[in-house]
């Protein structure tokens, strides 16, 4: 495998929230302890429940906000260590794609402003028209036509704004993008078009992949590896077919078995958790999931659980499923 591009040590980030007359302050803990590794032309996707961080872990990775701690390093240069010009040449390496294809786009512009405004805010050693040349460029890459630069986003369909905004984030050459539930918004017959075009961009762009979902029917098409996170925590990460085919976690079981398959091979009996989760502002003592878990223990209370299996698939939890383990 070749080097990281990205290397995430022990990333957190808490927010701190004033109390009232009648409440004290307190603390979120939304990502709580996060490391992986992002390598040219894979794709890690970090998956969980609404709330689990997922988004919150985008946005320190693309450097919208700084990490409480720990440590982001983009290809050997440590963010903040670089001054404020250094991290600005960083972050035109790592880029991202929303959630939401209109909302992402400023409905003022048309689309060829859209796509040459990056470069016009970066990169002020490129003319007007050297702009608009590999602003029309990228159109046909990403599946649009020549027409296309003159529009507005109104006039283009969900899956049509979504290729734009996938082209805004090329502009740039980025070596990662970080991808917040790209498709989640998109009609189910639209979804497999983008996804099919961001494979075939990160083979032949090798591009780092961070897929940030929560569908892991999705999952499975795209990623390499797979981050399960819950409560701002890293459960358990693995190659895809490991944790598929043998998760460790039981939150992970428990997730897996609520997606549904076509294969009736791969046919899980349903885990039903009981409660809800906690929340970030009140996290439970020792493993965040031990209210929910069905082989929790008083052991399991007492501290945040030691990491076991190999470097290849490792979970977070004193009570691990074996391969195979029926539940």
């Amino acid at each position: 495998m070749s080097d990281p591009v990205l290397i995430a040590r022990e990333l957190t980030r808490h927010y701190q929230i004033k109390g009232g007359a009648f409440s004290k302050d307190a603390t979120v803990r939304a990502v709580n302890g996060a490391s992986f590794e992002l390598h040219p032309g894979r794709t890690l996707a970090v998956v969980g429940e609404s709330g689990c961080g997922k988004s919150t872990l985008a946005r320190m990775v693309t450097m919208i906000e700084p990490p409480t701690s720990g440590e982001l390093i983009i290809g050997d240069r440590p963010i903040g260590d670089t001054g404020a010009a250094g991290d600005r040449a960083l972050r035109a390496m790592v880029q991202i794609v929303f959630q939401d294809p209109y909302g992402s786009l400023n409905p003022r512009q048309t689309i060829g402003q859209t796509l040459m405004e990056p470069l016009k805010l970066n990169r002020p050693d490129i003319g007007a028209a050297e702009r608009e040349n590999r602003a029309r460029e990228m159109l046909g890459f990403v599946g649009l036509r020549p027409e296309h630069f003159e529009r507005y986003p109104h006039m283009f369909s969900g899956g049509q704004r979504q290729r734009v905004a996938v082209a805004r984030a090329l502009m740039l050459d980025p070596k990662i993008l970080v991808l917040d539930e790209p498709v989640s918004a998109l009609d189910l017959s639209i979804q497999s078009q983008i996804l099919n075009l961001l494979v075939d961009l990160q083979d032949r762009l090798g591009l780092a992949y961070l897929f940030i979902s929560h569908d892991l029917s999705v999952v499975r098409h795209v990623a390499d590896e797979v981050m399960v996170m819950y409560l701002g925590r890293s459960v358990e990460h693995g190659s895809k077919d490991d944790l598929f085919d043998h998760p460790m976690h039981p939150y992970t079981r428990a997730l897996l078995s609520a997606t549904p398959s076509a294969d009736p091979l791969r046919h899980r009996q349903r885990i039903r958790l009981a409660g809800e989760v906690p929340s970030p502002l009140n996290v439970p003592p020792g493993c965040p999931f031990n209210p929910r878990c069905w082989r929790a223990t008083d052991a399991c209370k007492a501290a945040f659980p030691p990491v076991v299996g190999n470097s290849g698939h490792r979970a977070a939890c004193l009570h691990p499923l074996a391969v195979g383990e029926k539940v």
